[in-house]
């Protein structure tokens, strides 16, 4: 049997019931049930993390706040005007550092999966550099973090979008040139949506969330400098 909190039956079905009735009016009618069955359980998902972190990845930021995305999507720039996501999702963040910058751990329930993984998904042009410089100087240690039997099975190989070719200055054999093309560095895996309300969700969040954390904070190492110093302030930044 699993331990932790989880979602409640009926969590998956109303975010297909949402798919198919995406709309603001018929969303203000059943909040409550969206408040019940996602929002509250999502924050306890989250708050149990805050303390299961602290054992084996202090520098990760897990708080409501923080964490948890907003259901309302942004159709500003988007052809899709659908006002409401069909899934609920939460960042974990480096502290320090803001909520996407840097690597970190995600999950997300949605309608036909759930996704538990991390990594760096959007970096920007000076992160993605001193990143490949890191792998390439210490490609030992990151080998042995993703190529390690527990990484394999929690979340399978590093992936990303690549570039054509090695980027400039990184010589054409260097051992590590399949990841010094990555312009993102990730690592994930599918659950089928039921998962979300088994007794052993919050046990497989934590078993991938584990096997990643290496990797998260081996890829934050070459950000450091950039990060306020922690020691004297509180997990939300504050002196």
């Amino acid at each position: 049997m699993g331990t932790g909190p989880n979602f409640p039956r009926g969590a998956v079905t109303f975010l297909r019931t949402l798919a198919r009735h995406n709309d603001r009016e018929w969303f203000r009618a059943h909040r409550d049930d969206y408040d019940r069955l996602l929002r509250s359980p999502l924050e306890a998902i989250v708050n149990q993390l805050d303390l299961d972190f602290r054992s084996f990845a202090p520098e990760l930021v897990a708080s409501p706040a923080a964490s948890i995305y907003r259901i309302w999507r942004d159709t500003r720039f988007s052809d899709d005007k659908s006002p409401l996501k069909t899934h609920v999702a939460a960042v974990f963040p480096r502290r320090g550092l803001p909520k996407h910058q840097g690597a970190g751990l995600y999950l997300e329930v949605g309608t036909r999966e759930v996704l538990l993984g991390g990594g760096i998904y959007a970096p920007r042009t000076s992160e993605i550099h001193a990143i490949r410089r890191h792998i390439a100087a210490n490609f030992g240690r990151f080998r042995s973090i993703i190529e390690s039997p527990g990484f394999r099975r929690a979340v399978g190989p590093v992936q990303g979008e690549r570039l054509a070719r090695l980027p400039r200055g990184f010589p054409t054999e260097h051992p590590a040139g399949e990841y010094l093309r990555l312009k993102q560095v990730l690592a994930w895996r599918e659950y089928p949506a039921g998962l979300a309300s088994s007794p052993s969700f919050y046990s497989t969040v934590l078993r991938v969330f584990r096997a990643m954390a290496p990797l998260t904070t081996f890829l934050n190492e070459p950000l450091r400098p950039s990060l306020p110093d922690t020691r004297a302030t509180d997990r939300f930044g504050r002196s």
